[in-house]
């Protein structure tokens, strides 16, 4: 939980630092002109020039570590599921800084989420450790580069259909980091370095962090979450019961089936919340979001 937290609250500051470091221009399309396609490699260092962008990567970092200490202890389906909470947390504090209001049908969603990963945790089964062979590690980085090309050809979609595919590969993405973090033996520097998982793990990190910046760069901030969400959560869950050992508490596999379920609905309920942040403002709202991405000060302070 303090792991989507974090990464909730990330979100939203890394969308509002990469939309002020973005060279386009509002009415550019979104074929990119870089070498590798609408991905953007100076864009990271751009954004390291404001203090958002700063502050979202330490959040970033206490998620991870408290990420990989739960993946130590619970299935990869629980932790996965308990993650995906960030969605909510996004919806609302993205709501929260651009001044604008969720509707009773989003609220609903905020908690469906919430209830759904809750129902998935209280229904995890007792971690398991399954060690497995060093082709599935090699199989990881594949993988990662697999993610990697697909994403460059994804960042070359127009609207809409950039947004959410760009997230859903990078949620992939971070799904094999979630699996590689699983089966490190452990994280003292000999382990690490002679870990083929350890360079997966590394490998996916920083692929699903650019495409996910990409896919913000002009894109709403909950659709890509949403889309992220999605793909990190259903694929290491079905590698986890299948490679690893992952299981449910006796005679509580269907409130597990339920929790993720609702958890999905409710997803896709904020995914469609999501889709109105550009199309969908007034005036005014704009006004606001224009204000607090040149001086956010006085929107924190209240």
């Amino acid at each position: 939980m303090i792991a989507a937290l974090c990464y909730g609250v990330a979100a939203v500051m890394q969308a509002m630092a990469v939309r002020a470091a973005s060279r386009r221009t509002a009415g550019a399309t979104s074929g990119g002109s870089t070498a590798l396609g609408g991905v953007d490699p100076s864009l990271v260092l751009r954004m390291l020039h404001q203090w958002r962008f700063i502050a979202s990567l330490a959040l970033d970092l206490i998620g991870f570590v408290a990420q990989l200490v739960a993946l130590q202890r619970l299935p990869l389906f629980a932790v996965q599921a308990m993650i995906a909470a960030n969605l909510a947390v996004t919806a609302v504090v993205a709501a929260w800084l651009m001044h604008l209001e969720l509707a009773w049908r989003e609220w609903l969603a905020v908690a469906g989420v919430v209830v759904g990963v809750g129902m998935l945790g209280s229904s995890a089964g007792e971690h398991a450790a399954t060690g497995v062979s060093a082709e599935f590690k090699l199989a990881l980085i594949m993988a990662v580069a697999g993610i990697a090309l697909v994403g460059v050809a994804a960042s070359r979609l127009r609207p809409p259909a950039r947004t959410p595919v760009l997230g859903a590969v990078a949620g992939l993405g971070y799904g094999v980091l979630a699996v590689a973090a699983r089966v490190l033996p452990g994280f003292s520097p000999q382990h690490l370095i002679r870990d083929p998982a350890a360079y997966a793990l590394a490998g996916a990190g920083i692929v699903s962090f650019m495409l996910y910046a990409t896919a913000l760069e002009d894109g709403s901030v909950t659709v890509a979450t949403a889309a992220v969400v999605l793909a990190e959560t259903t694929p290491p869950a079905v590698v986890g019961v299948m490679f690893l050992g992952d299981h449910t508490r006796a005679g509580l596999g269907g409130m597990a089936v339920l929790g993720f379920s609702l958890a999905v609905v409710c997803a896709v309920a904020l995914a469609r919340f999501g889709e109105t942040d550009e199309q969908g403002l007034t005036a005014a709202q704009r006004q606001v979001m224009q204000s607090a991405e040149s001086d956010p000060s006085p929107y924190i302070a209240s």
